[in-house]
């Protein structure tokens, strides 16, 4: 009974804390307007105190940690929910892995950036094959999008100086040198010989960059992002995040072949849950692991979000013997609820 009144009690003060005031200046749609301000590099948004977290999260399961090791898993968090303070975590990010479709993205990029340079045209067919190749994971559509585009092209995109999606000083990134067919010849990158692949790192950098408008322009960032929304495949990160926040909006994009597993994400709801998580990992269970990835970041920024909004309360609030002295008692109560209720989230 003690345990249940002190949920009752955290639930009620989280609630209060948590008022639209406390998250004013950043309910606002995709892509944020950042015409008129500057967007930081994502390299120099690393935050520690949510690398730290994400790191030690991950490392309570032996089998992750041992994959991590062998770098046969990589990780990305960013979370996004107030623009002026993008924080950025990564485990391996910069190391390149065979991504099956994840790297449609790149296709759907250097689609809509050929779309606004005239090199192909908007017909209903061309943006049929963009949306199949991405909500159903169609590899004929993504095949004749490739063939319309030509890798060539697709290339000079991924490495332009404006996005620089795939670097070799980096550690490569997004590549598409295949066609999604049995036939076709490979284009592969230069650092590892891939065909289809992906960092953690610049995946993010490309959900980042959309969620800002800076992937070709303001117009064409949404038209991508309405691409991407609502999945029609439910599995892997999409299949957990059904179920832990209904009312989200999901722009995502996954990839599957044999051992290799790929999910992508970026997740738009009410409050905090705004955030784009990655991953990528070499095991025959991925499915798996990928749906408990999911379920174990959501809930690392959710405990984080909880605790920061106390604190951010307890900043500004003076203690003084009266009135304030009993907004601090109330305060301390809720840090403590919060700290009881920590153990609770993991279940």
């Amino acid at each position: 009974m003690h345990r249940i009144l002190k949920y009752v009690l955290f639930g009620i003060l989280l609630s209060a804390l948590m008022s639209p005031s406390a998250f004013a200046g950043v309910d606002w749609p995709l892509p944020y307007d950042r015409r008129e301000k500057p967007v930081k590099s994502l390299y120099t948004l690393v935050d520690e105190e949510l690398e730290d977290g994400l790191k030690k999260a991950v490392n309570t399961n032996s089998r992750w940690r041992s994959l991590i090791r062998k770098k046969k898993m990589a990780l990305g968090v960013v979370d996004i929910g107030n623009p002026e303070a993008v924080r950025f975590a990564r485990i391996n990010g910069s190391v390149m892995m065979y991504a099956a479709s994840l790297p449609k993205i790149a296709v759907l990029l250097a689609s809509a950036q050929a779309l606004e340079e005239g090199r192909i045209k908007e017909t209903p067919a061309v943006l049929a094959d963009m949306r199949k190749m991405i909500s159903h994971s169609d590899n004929p559509a993504a095949t004749r999008m490739i063939d319309r585009l030509g890798f060539d092209y697709i290339e000079k995109v991924l490495t332009a100086p404006t996005y620089r999606l795939y670097n070799t000083e980096r550690g490569g990134g997004l590549w598409v040198g295949k066609r999604y067919a049995s036939a076709g010849e490979r284009h592969p990158e230069q650092l590892k010989g891939l065909s289809h692949a992906a960092t953690a790192t610049q995946v993010c950098r490309f959900y980042y960059l959309l969620s800002m408008g800076k992937l070709v322009n303001p117009y064409r960032s949404r038209q991508m992002l309405d691409i991407l929304a609502d999945p029609a495949l439910h599995h892997k990160f999409v299949g957990v995040l059904d179920k832990r926040a209904p009312d989200a909006t999901m722009f995502r994009k996954s990839g599957t072949w044999r051992d290799w597993h790929a999910d992508s994400v970026l997740v738009w709801g009410p409050a905090w849950r705004r955030y784009i998580a990655v991953a990528l990992v070499e095991d025959p269970d991925g499915e798996t692991i990928m749906r408990d990835l999911i379920a174990v970041i959501d809930r690392l920024l959710e405990r984080e979000h909880q605790r920061k909004s106390v604190r951010g309360l307890a900043d500004i609030t003076t203690p003084d013997p009266g009135v304030d002295g009993r907004r601090l008692a109330v305060l301390v109560t809720a840090a403590v609820a919060t700290e009881d209720v920590q153990p609770g989230l993991n279940d």
